[in-house]
């Protein structure tokens, strides 16, 4: 592998001029020097395109989408065919970045079998100013399908992938998702890949009232039902024991919505019946407490 190969940063961007200016400055001050930013505007209506035409620097390139995507898997794979670096990051105009994260990442790829490197992640709550590290103990790294299976710990603004192993796959992102598009590329990444990690945070994730994946639970959980009936025709994913956990999963997210949504009468039998593990302590937390302070939790 080159001493610095390139890496080719994918941001996809609509409407987002209120973080644009932190996302880009997080990119430009990395202490690792050999990138390329490939922004994708798609159709913004506001002031992003101005934003990102101010930075007097080569290796920023813009692209104007044709039409407006509605997904971002969608934009993301359009996106994809302008890179022309070894390696591949994502980061959302919303999100970013430790300044040494690509320094300390990209070194990890020297095994050639490591397909995907990650890191720990900061959470940014928007509205407290407040940040909490998402994971405490220590992360998986190798062969960790079934670990992935089990639990996603895998922050979206923390991943840089070889490109090699994107090429790998039958297909890049599944475009057919709003929500879960990362977490299944994960999943079929793990299939075949290797996968390291720096244990201490590299990224920052914001919390807002206007993340997707806090405004489309229901959304949320019917991807996750049709991706399990994919990963299911898979001889390598479904020989996993982890994938045996995703109805429960499933189960989980649907409970904790309907709680939200029809509180203790409704959901009291629903609680007790579900198996005992620390999920089920959760649910019955969730039915002991107000809406308001639910929703707040579930947010956080």
């Amino acid at each position: 592998m080159p001493e610095h190969p390139l890496v080719s940063i994918i941001i996809n961007c609509f409407n987002g001029e209120k973080y644009l200016r932190e996302a880009l400055n997080s990119v430009t001050m990395q202490t690792y020097k050999n990138w390329e930013i490939i922004f994708w505007d798609n159709q913004s209506t506001d002031k992003s395109a101005e934003i990102f035409k101010s930075y007097q620097d080569s290796r920023l390139k813009y692209y104007l989408a044709t039409s407006h995507a509605e997904i971002l898997y969608k934009a993301r794979n359009y996106a994809l065919k302008k890179t022309t670096g070894d390696f591949i990051a994502f980061l959302d105009v919303d999100d970013w970045w430790l300044p040494n994260k690509l320094e300390q990442q990209i070194p990890l790829f020297d095994d050639p079998k490591v397909g995907l490197v990650y890191g720990n992640l900061w959470w940014f709550f928007e509205k407290k100013k407040k940040k909490k590290i998402i994971k405490k103990k220590t992360l998986p790294t190798g062969m960790i399908l079934d670990e992935l299976l089990h639990e996603n710990v895998i922050g979206s603004p923390t991943y840089v992938i070889r490109k090699q192993s994107l090429e790998s796959l039958k297909y890049f992102f599944n475009d057919h998702f709003h929500i879960i598009g990362d977490y299944d590329l994960y999943v079929r990444l793990a299939a075949k890949w290797k996968f390291n990690c720096v244990q201490s945070p590299v990224a920052y994730a914001r919390i807002h009232e206007k993340n997707e994946s806090l405004l489309n639970k229901d959304k949320e959980i019917q991807e996750m039902k049709i991706w399990y009936v994919e990963m299911k025709k898979d001889h390598i994913i479904s020989s996993q024991k982890g994938l045996n956990k995703i109805p429960l999963q499933i189960s989980y997210l649907e409970t904790m919505e309907s709680i939200l949504r029809d509180g203790f009468r409704k959901n009291f039998f629903k609680v007790i019946t579900y198996p005992f593990c620390y999920k089920k302590l959760k649910l019955i937390i969730a039915l002991l407490l107000p809406k308001f302070v639910l929703k707040k939790i579930r947010a956080y």
